[in-house]
């Protein structure tokens, strides 16, 4: 029973997988990094050199980089409280707009 029900979840994620990956990215990106550099900047880097902010907070590039990062997963967690983040209500446009900049940085 418990192999079914691996192999049926294994399964419904290989089909969703370019589901997620063709998702339409909205948003400005140009605008999404000015709200990075506002809400984000003092903790994440957001370029690919330099020195980051806060040594525990991973740099927007390297989130980018993650395989699992997707405009959708993006979304989710930038309108999710987290207790190590600060607990800023971002509307969705910004959320488009930081989600944008982030998947500019993919390949960087």
């Amino acid at each position: 029973m418990r192999t079914t029900t691996f192999i049926v979840i294994a399964l419904a994620v290989a089909a969703a997988a370019p589901i997620a990956a063709g998702q339409e990215v909205r948003g400005n990106a140009a605008d999404g990094r000015r709200l990075a550099e506002q809400w984000c900047g003092s903790c994440h880097q957001l370029d690919p050199a330099g020195v980051p902010p806060r040594a525990n907070a991973p740099s927007l590039p390297q989130v980018a980089q993650l395989p699992s990062t997707t405009a959708l997963a993006l979304r989710v967690f930038l309108r999710t409280s987290h207790s190590d983040m600060p607990n800023i209500q971002i509307s969705p446009a910004d959320t488009d707009d930081l989600v944008a900049f982030i998947l500019s940085l993919k390949g960087k």
